[in-house]
């Protein structure tokens, strides 16, 4: 009904101008005015009962609790009614009901215009829940944000306000303590949930090295944790921003229906007007039976079943995919991904796992792979280049020691030069324009691993070639599953990626990817996408870098990283993964076509009883308790078939 007649802002908007009791309050308030609606419901069901059993002994005490009962269980639908019709000028479903009940009581049909209350209020106390366990489901995060945070400078702990945090500082938490800023652990090991991010149920190890984040939940061991963002910035800052953007967007067929309540309830109240002035003239019928039909009308047609078939169902999928870390920005964007017929996936740290490792060592030249890995890092040791890195940790990886060389030159376009225990070393490119001309042995090993798309290096002793490195970005565990999954699905999988040709298939051929689009800029992502969309429907894409983020614009559905999204990717996506998690793409698209599922059952169901009750009235009249149960009772079955995506 009106709650659900819009999006959960604008209904807290309205709400706060109504006077609702849970408007602006915290949440313990708004439980109380939840749980009071649900009593005042029962309450008015109660005193509807006391009121009819009077009835057979006392007619005045009886109309007296039955005016009661009204009270009570319509109070809060009349207070809104009144307030769209006076504030707004117009009209909705609260007004409709409140006018039918009084008009059935006015024909002297006390106990039908109660039953209308009663049950339209339990309606009302369901929506509110709906409504409520969304909230609360999506706005937890809002409650896991410390306040405070130990901080460690100059040998001394100061309890600090974590917006005093700087990038640089040192923290300390301690067991079971939330850790207070997104950062990267540099003393302990410990165990940490993640869930209230993630939606992870199991701690994950955290030791030196690895990273965390604010409002997670430390475990047994303490931690020293070095700042890496600004409080505003954290990873549970920029979620908070995304609820409060999900709890304003609408489907677009909510936005329908809102458009067709209001002239669906003019034209139904129309209706009603003249059903009451014109049959007693034209057909004779007294007007105690003309109002009779025409409140039986008023409640049959009215259409609160078709206004509560989207939002509790479009709420339910949201709550349900929160709990899972699948961050929806809105109930459009469930419905955008029902009908996906593409997922384009970036390759970099979204297949991948975005670091280089080694995958393959070949020495010549009489030497060892431990003797040529030891060579290479101790020689790369002073190099940042992400090669260099993953070299080194290999080395160390094998309980070798790299020692650092005497001399270092970089060799621009190509690698670098270095002596080490004496000799001259360089290691780079197999590249023609240095003019090296390999023995057939060497030549072999580069073009077969150039083949399987690895980036090649050769390590050079004087002007001998002594080995060979093979590196490559490994594609992550739960790529080939979410490739599967979504294919099983029926929908297509892409792959986009600036990277060279060779590797892009490489990558793709590992993951079971058939559609590869490689050495593309940042606009020819765009202009795949939209062909994409051209020749099989609407795409969802998947990225994590600000290179993605005109893709992710430009898709039906831009999904993004939100472990190691960037803030541009996370704020123009419109779901985020937030434990990462690919493998949950196939999930949340069958939760999308679930949720479409339940929304057109909803819909039929609602339009096929309101117009067998309207042509039952007509044809062969029926009765007003009918009527009522029949209407509101189709209504509390939507919203309970809407509810049952709360489950799973």
């Amino acid at each position: 009904m009106n709650a659900f007649s819009m999006g959960p802002a604008e209904g807290l908007a309205r709400e706060r101008a109504a006077g609702h009791p849970a408007a602006g309050k915290p949440r313990s308030a708004r439980l109380i005015a939840q749980y009071g609606e649900g009593a005042a419901a029962l309450a008015s069901g109660a005193l509807m009962v006391v009121a009819w059993g009077l009835g057979h002994a006392n007619h005045g005490w009886s109309v007296a609790v039955y005016l009661l009962a009204f009270a009570v269980g319509g109070f809060v639908k009349a207070k809104e009614g009144l307030h769209t019709l006076f504030a707004e000028r117009d009209l909705d479903v609260n007004l409709l009901m409140i006018v039918a009940a009084l008009g059935a009581a006015s024909i002297g049909y006390w106990s039908e215009g109660a039953l209308l209350i009663f049950i339209f209020s339990v309606s009302g106390a369901l929506e509110s829940y709906t409504m409520e366990r969304s909230r609360r489901d999506l706005s937890s995060l809002m409650n896991v944000k410390p306040e405070t945070a130990v901080r460690c400078r100059d040998g001394e702990e100061t309890v600090v306000p974590v917006e005093q945090l700087s990038v640089g500082d040192l923290v300390l938490v301690r067991p079971g303590e939330r850790i207070p800023a997104d950062g990267v652990v540099r003393e302990g090991a410990s165990a940490v949930n993640q869930a209230s991010i993630t939606g992870e149920s199991v701690p994950v190890d955290r030791s030196v090295g690895d990273e965390v984040f604010a409002g997670t939940v430390n475990g047994q061991g303490a931690l020293f944790v070095e700042v890496t963002q600004p409080s505003e910035s954290t990873l549970v800052a920029r979620i908070i921003r995304l609820v409060q953007e999900a709890q304003s967007e609408k489907p677009a067929s909510q936005m329908f229906i809102e458009r067709f309540e209001r002239l669906y309830a003019r034209a139904i109240l129309s209706a009603t007007l003249l059903l009451i002035l014109l049959p007693p003239p034209l057909f004779g019928w007294t007007w105690s039976e003309t109002l009779y039909k025409a409140m039986v009308f008023l409640v049959v047609a009215s259409p609160c079943a078709l206004v509560a078939s989207i939002m509790p169902a479009m709420l339910s999928a949201i709550s349900n995919s929160a709990r899972k870390g699948l961050l929806f920005k809105g109930g459009a964007h469930l419905e955008n991904l029902a009908r996906v017929r593409v997922v384009a996936f970036d390759k970099t740290g979204t297949l991948t796992n975005g670091r280089p490792v080694v995958t393959d060592l070949a020495a010549f030249e009489g030497m060892t792979e431990t003797e040529l890995l030891l060579a290479a890092a101790s020689v790369e040791s002073l190099s940042e280049h992400p090669l260099a890195k993953a070299i080194v940790l290999r080395a160390e990886a094998q309980g070798l020691k790299p020692e650092r060389p005497t001399s270092f030159e970089a060799l621009t376009g190509w690698g670098i030069r270095a002596t080490w225990r004496g000799e001259s070393w360089e290691i780079g490119k197999p590249a023609a324009q240095r003019g090296e001309r390999w023995t057939e042995e060497v030549q072999s090993v580069i073009d077969r691993l150039e083949r399987q798309g690895k980036t090649v290096t050769v390590i050079r002793r004087g002007q001998t070639a002594v080995g060979v490195v093979a590196l490559q970005d490994t594609v992550r565990e739960q790529a080939k599953l979410a490739v599967a999954a979504i294919r099983n699905m029926g929908a297509e999988v892409a792959m986009l990626t600036g990277d060279q040709e060779r590797t892009a298939r490489a990558i793709a051929k590992e993951a079971g990817i058939g559609l590869v689009y490689s050495e593309l800029l940042p606009q020819d992502k765009v202009n795949v996408l939209k062909d994409l969309r051209r020749v099989y429907g609407p795409v969802a894409m998947v990225g994590d870098g600000v290179n993605d983020t005109p893709a992710l614009a430009t898709a039906s559905v831009g999904i993004a990283m939100g472990g190691a999204g960037s803030d541009a990717a996370l704020e123009t996506a419109d779901l985020v993964l937030m434990n990462d998690g690919i493998e949950r793409i196939a999930g949340a698209i069958a939760l999308g076509r679930r949720t479409r599922t339940i929304v057109k059952q909803n819909v039929s169901f609602a339009v096929a009883v309101i117009a067998c009750l309207i042509a039952a009235n007509f044809v062969t009249g029926i009765a007003l308790p009918l009527g009522v149960v029949g209407h509101e009772g189709s209504t509390i079955l939507v919203i309970l078939n809407g509810l049952r995506l709360l489950r799973g």
